[in-house]
């Protein structure tokens, strides 16, 4: 049984809130507060598993108190915020304070039968998280391979990234160690609409390569990371000789849209052997099937190590498929994709040299 602290200001929120949690069995509403200083009592009376909160609330914002309880308390947290560009940049900030999981509030924009499901979901993620890895490992120096010719020779190349719980920090920590020349790069990361196009707009501001929240019909060139817009899914396709995205509605895979497993599936039918696969950190089976048709169809797959995710489910449910053809920590990724990158060119080179 989990259980489940509710920190909310908005007593319709924890009435909401505990109706619909209360129908899981395998979940339990401890308790309630109104505002921090209630939660920090609750926390140390009523032992939670998990606590959700609001990040705007009287007396103590929500970020404060996410700062003081990571660094005093440290607990699985799963953010709630009403969609606003102002809530956006707030949510990735608790993300990096250490927050698990960010999730749209029950309102007009979303009801709550849109979002308890996925309320769930992220309550069952944070349950068996990695709390203390509130930062990811150290960054590396992306291993001694050969970069200067890499725009030249990848520029048919594609880069296939999924990823959800602890996915953000992972996907910083791939993209901010791959060069300005790298291969065109598609990404899902599980994550509510507004909040991908900030959550691009931080990975542009400190990362070689740009990255941008995907519009329908971006070419996927060298040195441009899309990611997947929330709440729509993303499919890489062919026109003529380049690679393209679209973007578009559809049905909920695994219960999420974007899916990892429908773009991987578009990777594997447009992009076969001359795609890399990488899966990262996050909860659940999306993108494993995915990555199995990458791999059948010559793509070379990595999947991010048990040790270094922040909850080993995605990556884990590729291995046991058979769809992973590299277990790699994550400091490691940026660097075996340059090298398999370089594997393949080398090869190519060998062929034409031999010819």
């Amino acid at each position: 049984m989990i259980k489940v602290l509710i920190v909310d200001d908005s007593a319709v929120i924890r009435k909401v809130m505990t109706d619909e949690l209360s129908r899981y069995d395998d979940i339990e509403i401890v308790g309630t507060a109104v505002d921090p200083y209630v939660a920090r009592d609750k926390i140390v009376e009523l032992q939670p598993d998990v606590i959700t909160l609001d990040l705007e609330m009287p007396r103590m914002d929500g970020l404060s108190f996410l700062a003081k309880l990571m660094k005093h308390y440290p607990m699985p947290v799963v953010v709630l915020s009403s969609l606003t560009p102002k809530n956006s940049e707030l949510a990735l900030k608790a993300l990096d304070l250490g927050a698990l999981e960010v999730l749209c509030k029950p309102g007009a924009a979303y009801s709550t039968k849109n979002i308890s499901h996925h309320l769930v979901l992220a309550i069952r993620s944070a349950a068996v998280a990695k709390i203390n890895h509130n930062s990811v490992a150290p960054r590396v120096a992306v291993e001694a391979v050969a970069t200067k010719n890499l725009l030249v020779n990848t520029t048919h190349k594609v880069i296939a990234i999924g990823a959800s719980t602890g996915g953000t920090k992972a996907i910083e920590a791939v993209l901010a160690e791959m060069p300005a020349t790298a291969p065109g790069t598609v990404i899902v990361q599980h994550m509510p609409e507004h909040f991908t196009k900030s959550f691009a707009k931080r990975l542009n501001d400190i990362c070689p390569m740009q990255v941008r929240e995907a519009q329908n019909n971006d070419h996927v060139v060298p040195g441009v990371a899309l990611i997947a817009p929330g709440n729509l899914h993303m499919v890489l396709t062919r026109n003529g000789g380049t690679y393209v995205v679209r973007v578009k509605n559809g049905p909920r895979v695994h219960y999420q849209r974007p899916s990892v497993d429908v773009l991987f599936q578009s990777v594997a039918k447009n992009a076969g052997r001359n795609a890399v696969g990488v899966m990262l950190t996050g909860m659940g089976a999306d993108g494993a099937k995915g990555m199995l048709a990458m791999k059948e169809c010559g793509a070379h797959t990595l999947a991010q190590d048990e040790a270094t995710c922040v909850v080993y489910g995605m990556p884990k449910e590729a291995v046991k498929l058979g769809a992973v053809d590299d277990i790699v920590a994550l400091p490691k990724i940026p660097g075996a994709i340059i090298s398999v990158l370089e594997r393949g060119n080398n090869a190519r080179r060998s062929l034409k040299k031999g010819g």
